[in-house]
Formats: structure tokens, C-alpha cells, sequence
């Protein structure tokens, strides 16, 4: 009896045509409702078999009642006009909303979605499309028909892992091919989204529509574009005129999206991939470049409030109501991000979802104000249903005009949830809302779990809904709880997928949201409501939002320069993500519950993680991928050097700030003994001031001569030992003349178990002069192959002398001057070696230790679905890969 009756309790959900003979009867306003009612119940299932069939009679009698018998005379007139009818489909929605089973769409369901999608892009490799289709098809079946758990869970998470499979074959598949690379092509199309202005250049997204004159594979396709200035320029050129929603003609070379692959580094491939960028690229020719049709539709009005707001807000502070009103964050510079990120501010200075929820609350409290006004209005239109609608139509346009940001779309589907169950005089709770918030935005986007964004808006609500219910106490406890458990439950996250924290920001936070958000949010959108009525009207209400937000920025500045307001982490372990999050979830327990000391254990290994430093006598290498250019750890037990810093170009991409720093602190580096920078180039030096900005550096070492603040110059017979390791400099001799590349400084690295050799940009004149003089000195079994493998380096004799069992070349993807050349390649390989290029492995992670040599290529440790290399490698080295060091790339 009692597993008859358990049976019994379980719920069940009518079918499609059980529905629908429901709908037909409740949204039919006839004289013979309740007897359709009638005809409809005997076939319709009760939600538990337990419950007497005449409650959901009586209910069903209620709905009809209320909508369909007593419509009043004013919409049965409307029926007849196009406004009539808009109503009557609201209404008709609103009744829908009140009679169909969610039960396939509750928290359980979104969690099983959520699996299913992250499973697939967890995969190294796709599967084929002949699996994901039927798996899909199969997957939805089970998810609407099974009424018990099982079934239905294994049907939701089947249909997350095919849609997400399917949509990432459709986006990788549509990523240029190869054989169009490096050509120039002629597109036509639109600019979508605001362009973002810099001092040389301005990037943008542009969907390709027309290809004149050849069928070219962009067409269709989004591109992430960039115009560069000429060289020379002394004033930006025709790059000004572009507009957001404007059409253009361009001529661009194209390549499919390509980034770099390093420890701590941002991962532009999966961003291509999450936005469904085709190709990267640039404008070419830019006298062929001409504006086909002005800016147009919402990203051209977009533009011309974003103009407005620049000239007519505070100067000092106009970027960002740009970005509070409109979500135009291209007028921010790296320093201001800086000050945002260790603030811990980046969340608010775009439009967020609490501003679009103050949108729709004062949308309806608007609506709810004129029906309280004009009563008749109720008539037409109850006044519940009239908050809804407004609340929705409110928020719905401020998604519009914020871009349709990740927060606004989760703000926006909850808040139509809610809506819609208030217009349905139906119940639904905050966790109702957010669960189908997250089913509607997995739905609608698989993808979306690539971006951080999605994860620290639905985890950032779950975990204020599980640990603050409804209470009575005073609205500052409240928000001050909110701070605490948003901080506490977001930090694994957060260090997971930026590899720091900020100290400054639980106290940034305390004064920006009330401050920002009630204030200076308000001010600027009622500009920007005013002067989309008239030009000219908003202009007051712009001023004062800047003036507003000055003085907390002034704040926030301070705050941000202190050395204390970030916290950078190593990477930990693939286990200390959810070991944190069970100490956060033990931690945040009520009060009573024991052990909460011993959850703090839980933590350790994500924020004091182990880096894994070699022992007394060995070195590790981490060659880093900083494209066209050169930088090498080498680390010893308690030391670290760092052999160049990258490459850095004036106003655009500086290695040392985006790749090298980063990686340092991803690989538990605290400060540098010593940077020895070969020489003065470009490739070689140009990350060195943003490598002394962000970690401590002891001592500077480059030639004599060399255009770099240094503290000491690099001299033949320089040597120290370090932890046990031998350290030598055999280029170039005292009184040797500054020659750029032929001046680098040649660094041996001797250790217990191996040798390595790091040659800078030195050519073949210098390196057969090595090999006459310190023949005994260039045995190494690591070579770091000298001028990133130009045809001007690598002499036979000297490749031959140093007997490497492994090359190592430093050189950028598709770069101009075709390094590595082949023949250097080859000659490499004949010699016994094999050659590893970080354009094809990414960062190159080298083990001298007693066990023998160990390499471990970035790219071939974390392979991902969405890896634009396949991995290749030569014969001849017979290696055994570090699979067990968390540490290092």
C-alpha cells in the first residue's frame, strides 16, 4: 500500500493536446464554458493523483468566470482594432500562464541543463553531428514525457549536451578556413555594437552581408575588426566616421580567431567562440574604405545618445555615465579597468541587472499609479496585469539599449517570469524565477556558460536567495548581509576565473551600490529618457550624474593604489574550485551548525595552492607565449629569473601587462631575483615597465649600451649559483660594442641533471665565434633556438655542437617574417632534436630534474573543443610528460 500510494503522489504532466482542449475551454468565451470545462477536466490530470479531480475543476471554473464571461464591453468592441487585439493576446497569454505545468522547467531541471551543457564543453573534441542530432531529439522526448526524476534527468541533460555540441560545431564550422588567410578581401556589411576608440586604432564588430565580386567565406559572418592609423600619422583618418548601425565597404586580411595560450592568460579563442566571431582581422587600403549608408536602427541611436553624453556631461567623468546609461564602455582605458578590477567595482559600471531592476519596479509602480488614478482603466485592463506588462516593457527596453548584456537578459527573463505568473494569478517564488531564468538563457545561448558573466550572475542570485529569506530586520543588516554572502560565495568563482581577489572590494562595494546605483544610475537614465524626447533636455540631469560620481571615483582611486587592494593566486588544482565552494555552502550555514572552523580547511587549496618548486639542484623553464617576441622563467627552489619581457607596441598590446604578469602570479611567482633582458628591441624589452609595475623586481641586467633602465650590464664570465643551479653569461665580452641582436646576452643554465641554453637574437657570426672560443660551454640538452629561428641564426656547426634533445622557438602565429624557417627547422631535427614552436603548443613548460628531462606543452595539457592548433609533434624525443604539476603551464 504505502509504494501504491507513493506512486500515486508522484507528479505527472498532461499532453500536448490535454493542454490545449483546456486552453480551448478557458480562453473560449462562450455560454457553455463550464460544461467545455466539464468535457475538458475528464481528460485532463490532476498535478497529484492524491487530489480530488472537482479542486481543479472548481479552479478552472474560477479562470473561466473571471476571463471569459464577463468581458467587458469595451475590449469585446476592441476585438475589432488592431489595439483590441494586442490586449486580447496579452490577456490570452496571461490566462495561458495560469494553467500550464512548469514541472519539466524547475530547479532540478535547470540544474541537469547546466550539466548537460558544461559536459560538452568540458570536451576535448566535439562529437559528430550524427550523434548530436538524435541525441537532441531523443533528449527532448524524454524530458517532456517522463514524469519521474530519472528519466526526465537524464532527458534534460542529453538535451544540454547536444545543444551545446550543436551549436559549437555550427560556430567552429563557420571560422575562416585557412586557405583564406592572409588575403585581402572585399566585404560589405554593418557595424554592430558601439565602436571603441583608441589612441592608433578603433576595434569593432562587423557582420558581413555582401562580398563583391567573389564569393568570400566571411560573408554572413561576424568579424572582429581593427583600423590602425598609418604610420606616421600625427591625426586619426577616416577611422572617425564609424558609426555604430552604419554600412561600410571595406577591403580586410582575415584570419580565423587565434590567440595565446598561457598560464593565467585570457582565452580569446573561447570569447571568439561564446560571441560567435568568424575571423579577426583588419581594414586594408583604407582608400577604398567608404560609408554605404548611415548609422541606423538601436545600435545607431546608441551612438548618437553616446555622442551626446560626451558632450554635454562633466569631461572627467563622461565615460562612465556613457557606461552607466547606455553600457558604452569603450571610452574606459586599461587604467581605469585597472582601478575597476582592484576595486572589485567591474560589475557596476555597466548596466548591470539590479539597474534593470530598478527599471521595471519603477515601471510598475508607474502603471500601478495611473490605474489607481483613473480607476476605469481597470476595466479594460486589470491593474495587475498592467504592473506586469510595464515592468516588462520597461526592462525588455532597457535590455535594448544596454546591447542585451548577459545581466540584463537573466534580469529580463526573471523579471517576465514574474510578471507573467502575477498577470496569471499564479505564485511563482524567487527560485522558480531564477530557475527558469537559467533554463531560458541555456535554451537561447548554450554557450553562454564561456563567459564569466553567466556564472557569477545566476551563482551571485542563488546564493542570496538560499541564505537571506524574507525577514523583517532593517534594511542596512540586510544589505550589509547581502555583501557578506555575495563576497563569501562569489570568491571561489572569482579566483578560479581571474586569478585574483580584491581585499579593497567588500568596502567599494558598501558605498558604490547605494551610491551608484540609486544616484548616479537614476540621474543618467533620466537624461537619457529626456533626450530621446527632445535633444537637448537630458543634458542637466547627464551633468549631475557626472558630478555626482567624481568624488566616489577619487575614492575608489585611492583605494585601488593601495598595495594591498588585490590578492593574486596561483592555479591550483582541478579539485579546489568545488572544495571551496562545499567550505563557502558549510560556512554559510546557520548558526548552531558545527565545524564551521574546520570548513575553513576547505579552502586551503585554492587560495595557498602548491606551485610545485623544483628541488635544491634542478630548474624549471616556462617559455612563454607572447607571440612574436620572447620571455623565460627560470625558477630554482627559492629563486626566479626572467630571461626578456615580451614584446609591447606604443598604445596597443604590451605583453608584459596582458601576458607576462599575469603568468607570473598564475605560477605562484612573488617577486624576481633578477630580468635579464638580451637586448633593447621591442620583442624583447617592451613588457619590462609593466613587469617592474607589477611584481617586485630586485635587479635589471641587459647589455652596455642598451636602451633600458638597468642596474647593472650582462658581461662573458658574469656567474652565481642559485639553490644549487650554475648561472653564466657568455655573451657578449666586456668592451663589446651595443649592437642590437649581436650584442644579446647568452645565458647558460647548469643544473645536477641537464644544461640549457638561452641565446637571445644572437646570429651565426656570434655563434661561431662561441663555438671557437667556449666550445665546452654550448652542450646543452634545452636550446632556446637564437632569433626566434631566422635563417640569419642556427649555424650548423653550432646546432651540432650543442647536441639539444630539444629546440624551443619563441615566435607569433602567421607572423610576417616566417619564423621558424623551414630549413632551420630541419636542421634542428637533424641534429637529433625536436623542435616545439609556442604558436603551435602555446606555452612550453621544461623540467631539468633528477628523473630526467620533462617538457609539457599548454596547449596539449588543457586541450579544448574550441583549440584553434592541432597539436603536432616531430620525432625523436622520447619524453615523459608531467601530468601531476598543477603549477606550471
Amino acid at each position: 500500500m504505502g509504494s501504491i500510494a507513493a506512486k500515486n503522489s508522484q507528479r505527472v504532466g498532461p499532453s500536448p493536446m490535454q493542454v490545449m482542449a483546456v486552453l480551448q475551454a478557458v480562453l473560449a468565451p462562450q455560454r457553455d464554458g463550464p460544461r467545455d470545462l466539464g468535457r475538458a477536466i475528464r481528460i485532463f490530470p490532476t498535478r497529484r493523483r492524491g487530489l480530488r479531480r472537482s479542486r481543479c475543476l472548481r479552479r478552472l471554473r474560477m479562470l473561466w468566470h473571471r476571463y471569459g464571461r464577463r468581458p467587458s464591453m469595451a475590449i469585446t468592441q476592441a476585438r475589432t482594432r488592431g489595439a483590441g487585439r494586442i490586449w486580447q493576446r496579452v490577456r490570452t497569454l496571461c490566462r495561458a500562464a495560469s494553467v500550464v505545468h512548469l514541472a519539466p522547467f524547475g530547479a532540478w531541471a535547470a540544474l541537469w541543463l547546466l550539466v548537460g551543457v558544461c559536459g560538452c564543453l568540458l570536451l576535448p573534441a566535439l562529437p559528430s553531428l550524427r550523434w548530436l542530432l538524435p541525441m537532441l531529439g531523443v533528449g527532448a522526448v524524454l524530458w517532456w514525457r517522463c514524469g519521474a526524476m530519472p528519466g526526465r534527468g537524464l532527458g534534460v541533460v542529453l538535451t544540454g549536451l547536444a545543444l551545446a555540441g550543436v551549436q559549437s560545431s555550427w560556430a567552429l564550422s563557420a571560422q575562416l578556413p585557412e586557405r583564406w588567410e592572409r588575403r585581402d578581401l572585399v566585404i560589405e556589411g554593418r557595424i554592430a555594437g558601439l565602436p571603441q576608440a583608441e589612441a592608433r586604432r578603433t576595434r569593432f564588430d562587423f557582420v558581413a552581408d555582401a562580398c563583391p565580386g567573389a564569393q568570400t567565406p566571411g560573408c554572413g559572418r561576424r568579424l572582429q575588426l581593427a583600423w590602425y592609423d598609418d604610420f606616421g600619422a600625427t591625426a586619426p583618418g577616416p577611422r572617425t566616421q564609424l558609426q555604430a548601425g552604419a554600412r561600410w565597404h571595406l577591403v580586410v586580411r582575415l584570419r580565423a580567431p587565434r590567440g595565446l595560450a598561457n598560464p593565467g592568460g585570457f582565452d580569446s579563442e573561447r570569447h571568439a567562440l561564446s560571441r560567435r566571431v568568424s575571423a579577426t582581422g583588419y581594414v586594408r587600403q583604407v582608400e577604398q574604405a567608404r560609408a554605404l549608408s548611415a548609422a541606423a536602427g538601436v545600435d545607431g541611436w546608441r551612438a548618437r545618445m553616446s555622442a551626446r553624453i560626451a558632450a554635454q556631461a562633466p569631461a572627467g567623468s563622461q565615460r562612465f555615465v556613457r557606461a552607466l546609461a547606455l553600457g558604452d564602455t569603450g571610452g574606459l582605458d586599461d587604467a581605469d579597468w585597472s582601478t575597476l578590477r582592484a576595486a572589485g567595482l567591474t560589475h557596476l559600471i555597466a548596466i548591470s541587472g539590479f539597474h534593470v531592476g530598478l527599471v521595471a519596479g519603477f515601471g510598475a509602480l508607474l502603471a500601478a499609479g495611473l490605474w489607481r488614478l483613473f480607476p476605469r482603466l481597470g476595466r479594460r485592463f486589470p491593474r495587475a496585469m498592467a504592473a506586469g506588462v510595464a515592468a516588462m516593457a520597461l526592462a525588455a527596453g532597457y535590455a535594448v539599449l544596454s546591447g542585451f548584456s548577459l545581466p540584463t537578459v537573466r534580469t529580463l527573463l526573471m523579471i517576465a517570469v514574474v510578471a507573467l505568473a502575477r498577470c496569471g494569478r499564479r505564485r511563482a517564488s524567487a527560485a522558480q524565477s531564477l530557475a527558469l531564468a537559467t533554463i531560458a538563457v541555456l535554451l537561447a545561448d548554450p554557450l553562454s556558460p564561456l563567459t564569466a558573466g553567466f556564472w557569477l550572475s545566476f551563482a551571485g542570485v542563488g546564493w542570496l536567495l538560499w541564505c537571506l529569506p524574507r525577514s523583517d530586520a532593517p534594511l542596512l543588516r540586510q544589505f550589509l548581509s547581502a555583501q557578506g554572502v555575495a563576497t563569501l560565495g562569489l570568491l571561489p568563482l572569482t579566483v578560479v576565473l581571474f586569478g585574483q581577489a580584491s581585499l579593497a572590494g567588500p568596502l567599494a562595494n558598501l558605498v558604490a551600490i547605494p551610491w551608484w546605483s540609486l544616484v548616479v544610475v537614476p540621474l543618467a537614465l533620466l537624461g537619457t529618457a529626456l533626450e530621446a524626447l527632445h535633444a537637448g533636455w537630458g543634458g542637466w540631469a547627464w551633468s549631475l550624474a557626472g558630478h555626482a560620481f567624481a568624488p566616489s571615483w577619487e575614492l575608489f582611486g585611492w583605494m585601488a593604489r593601495s598595495r594591498f587592494a588585490l590578492w593574486w593566486l596561483a592555479e591550483g588544482a582541478w579539485y579546489a574550485l568545488p572544495l571551496a565552494l562545499i567550505g563557502a555552502f558549510w560556512l554559510l550555514l546557520p548558526r548552531g551548525v558545527p565545524g564551521k572552523a574546520l570548513a575553513a580547511l576547505l579552502w586551503l587549496p585554492l587560495l595557498w595552492p602548491d606551485t610545485d618548486r623544483p628541488a635544491v639542484g634542478e630548474a624549471t623553464l616556462t617559455v612563454l607565449d607572447v607571440g612574436q617576441g620572447l620571455s623565460v622563467l627560470v625558477r630554482t627552489r627559492a629563486h626566479a629569473l626572467l630571461f626578456d619581457t615580451g614584446p609591447a607596441v606604443a598604445d596597443g598590446f604590451d605583453a608584459g601587462e596582458r601576458v607576462v604578469v599575469p603568468a607570473l602570479h598564475a605560477l605562484g611567482v612573488t617577486r624576481l631575483d633578477r630580468v635579464m633582458v638580451s637586448h633593447g628591441d621591442a620583442d624583447h624589452a617592451g613588457g619590462l615597465d609593466a613587469v617592474r609595475l607589477g611584481l617586485p623586481v630586485l635587479e635589471v641586467l641587459s647589455p652596455a649600451g642598451a636602451p633600458v633602465p638597468l642596474q647593472s650590464a650582462c658581461r662573458a664570465g658574469q656567474a652565481w649559483y642559485w639553490d644549487g643551479v650554475r648561472f653564466e653569461v657568455l655573451h657578449p665580452a666586456r668592451g663589446f660594442p651595443y649592437l642590437g641582436n649581436e650584442a644579446s646576452c647568452v645565458l647558460r643554465v647548469d643544473t645536477a641533471h641537464g644544461a640549457a641554453l638561452l641565446a637571445g637574437d644572437i646570429g651565426q657570426v656570434i655563434e661561431r665565434d662561441l663555438l671557437a672560443r667556449k666550445p665546452g660551454k654550448l652542450h646543452a640538452q634545452v636550446v632556446l633556438v637564437a632569433h626566434h629561428g631566422s635563417e640569419e641564426s642556427s649555424d650548423p656547426g653550432f646546432v651540432q655542437a650543442t647536441g639539444a634533445r630539444l629546440a624551443l622557438v619563441s615566435a607569433g602565429y602567421g607572423n610576417r617574417f616566417g619564423h621558424p624557417r623551414p630549413q632551420i627547422v630541419r636542421r634542428w631535427q637533424h641534429a637529433g632534436a625536436e623542435v616545439l614552436n609556442t604558436a603551435e603548443s602555446g606555452a612550453l613548460g621544461v623540467w631539468l630534474r633528477a628523473d630526467g628531462l620533462a617538457v609539457r606543452e599548454r596547449r596539449r595539457w588543457r586541450p579544448r573543443l574550441w583549440d584553434a592548433v592541432q597539436a603536432k609533434r616531430a620525432a625523436g624525443l622520447s619524453y615523459r610528460p608531467a601530468t601531476t604539476r598543477p603549477g606550471v603551464p
